[in-house]
């Protein structure tokens, strides 16, 4: 896929429908409430340009459409959007120093959560130090906790930041 401008309509959507408290935003809210969605964002929002943005996102699997019984369409997030955009805010900064350790133990039923979770932490940058243990310098403990409540995993993850560990060696 390519790679997405910070600035642009689309990154914008990706954003909006991330920080949407339903989880959803409705295609109405976006093409006639414009103006509540448009704070950070410095040009006006068409309906057309918004289309063609969700569009795109659509096509390259970042957001799905739903149609409600009422016939009402919103959009939400994928899987792979919201990877995209934790992995797209990640501050490439210079190592603060902080280690951050992930440990879980999801358990077998939710084999599927389980593997998708770990995927996404080897492409969030975290290191295997056993199976179900792993290791990062980057900082994206926020993103990271709300990700696990997002998958309803928080009694079988713990995440750590500390200063020091001894013998790693990546």
């Amino acid at each position: 896929m390519k790679q997405l401008r910070k600035k642009s309509l689309s990154y914008y959507v990706l954003e909006v429908l991330e920080k949407s408290v339903d989880g959803y935003v409705r295609f109405e809210d976006f093409t006639y409430n414009s103006y509540i969605y448009a704070k950070g964002y410095d040009r006006i929002l068409s309906k057309s340009g918004l289309s063609k943005a969700i569009s795109r996102l659509k096509e390259n699997g970042l957001i799905e459409k739903q149609v409600k019984s009422d016939n009402e369409i919103i959009f939400q997030l994928t899987d792979q959007g919201k990877s995209f955009i934790l992995e797209s805010s990640q501050d490439v900064s210079a190592w603060d120093g902080k280690w951050r350790i992930v440990l879980f133990d999801i358990p077998e039923q939710k084999r599927v959560i389980r593997n998708l979770f770990r995927r996404n932490l080897k492409k969030w940058g975290f290191k295997p130090l056993q199976k179900s243990v792993w290791v990062s310098k980057h900082d994206v403990y926020t993103k990271l906790e709300g990700y696990i409540k997002e998958l309803g995993i928080e009694k079988w993850v713990s995440i750590i930041e500390t200063n020091k560990i001894s013998h790693i060696t990546f």
